[in-house]
């Protein structure tokens, strides 16, 4: 009788196992208003060079998920004098717009197709993820940095004009707006820290005006760290320790450089996504620099890696509030890259941009 009631009372004496925390994963993410699911128009722009096999990679992903799409696809080349009207009037109707890459002609007066679509829709924000993608080997981990852009203004936005022959004048402005969208992507997107980026040292009045924008706008947030960093610091410390960097908040020119920097840091321009996004309208593109849109090997061989514009397509669809099927689509892209049977070249694989699509569109939950 003795030796059976040991085990009870062990029982009654040992102390129950505190239970683990297992966070609960909801099957619903968003109540929808009724006829959110009905398609949405988006004005498609292929572009130039490998603009065409990237976004049909978007095409077909979209059509394999019957995401509530339907696009209108307009041919707009880098060399043409402008935007046609009946893009722009597209754009305008639909509110959103996926383009591929436009090439720029060096030089001769040409002006930037890019930079016309930004200052027509005003679209004074870019933006642009750079993050690391498990199972792609980086120098460092833990990176997950959204550079914020003033995307109209400076001396990236072409406002330049010849004085005299022989001297020529960039105007560079500054607007308390791209100061108040970092902070407000910052607040809504949890984010801990902004830092501006500026060069205030030498340029005391266009940059100093920028950063008391910044100082201003961020006494309204006070959850959120602030600090400013000059750009080449900042670029020394992108390419030593990323990982300190949360959101940057930069003018135009040295949001390229920053935002490619950044880009070539987590894992290369083919896989950061990114969008320029105004009060009305929206373009979702390759994040980073599209330098490989006029490359004649890739276009021959038909290897321009799709996991960029894909991942900025997500950000689309989360933008149009379809955000189950951007997690659908950014999980499947993450499981290819992950197990890496299908890279490519720019990966360390060999793959075909096709190749790659079809991994993606099989790994579809």
């Amino acid at each position: 009788m003795a030796q059976r009631s040991i085990p009870i009372l062990r029982r009654l004496l040992t102390k129950p196992a505190t239970p683990s925390f297992t966070a609960q994963t909801r099957s619903v993410t968003y109540m929808p208003r009724p006829g959110d699911g009905a398609p949405r128009a988006v004005t498609l722009i292929p572009g130039d060079g490998i603009g065409p096999l990237v976004t049909n990679a978007v095409e077909q992903v979209m059509e394999a998920m019957h995401a509530p799409l339907c696009f209108e696809k307009y041919e707009v080349t880098g060399d043409m004098p402008r935007v046609p009207e009946e893009v722009i009037e597209s754009i305008r109707r639909n509110k959103v717009c996926l383009k591929g890459g436009l090439a720029t002609p060096m030089g001769g007066g040409v002006s930037s197709l890019n930079m016309q679509l930004r200052r027509d829709l005003d679209l004074y924000a870019s933006l642009v993820n750079c993050f690391n993608l498990r199972g792609l080997q980086t120098k460092h981990d833990n990176v997950d940095i959204v550079v914020v852009r003033e995307n109209t203004e400076g001396e990236y936005s072409g406002l330049e004009h010849e004085v005299i022959p022989g001297v020529v004048e960039s105007l560079k402005f500054c607007s308390e707006r791209i100061a108040k969208y970092a902070f407000e992507y910052a607040y809504l997107n949890n984010r801990k820290k902004v830092t501006a980026v500026h060069k205030a040292n030498i340029m005391k009045l266009a940059d100093g005006l920028f950063l008391e924008s910044c100082r201003e706008v961020a006494t309204r947030y006070p959850g959120i760290t602030y600090n400013e960093i000059i750009v080449d610091n900042c670029c020394m410390q992108l390419v030593s320790k990323p990982e300190q960097f949360d959101v940057m908040v930069t003018p135009n020119l040295y949001g390229n450089l920053v935002a490619n920097t950044a880009a070539g840091i987590a894992g290369g321009t083919g896989v950061m996504p990114g969008g320029n996004v105004g009060a009305d309208h929206a373009i979702f593109e390759q994040g980073a620099s599209a330098g490989n849109v006029g490359n004649q090997k890739i276009l021959e061989h038909k290897t321009a890696n799709p996991v960029a514009l894909l991942l900025s397509s997500a950000m689309m669809l989360r933008h149009l509030q379809f955000p189950s099927f951007a997690d659908r689509l950014e999980n499947a892209v993450e499981k290819v890259i992950l197990e890496g049977k299908f890279r490519t070249k720019d990966l360390g694989g060999h793959s075909t941009t096709q190749e790659v699509v079809d991994a993606v569109i099989t790994a579809l939950d």
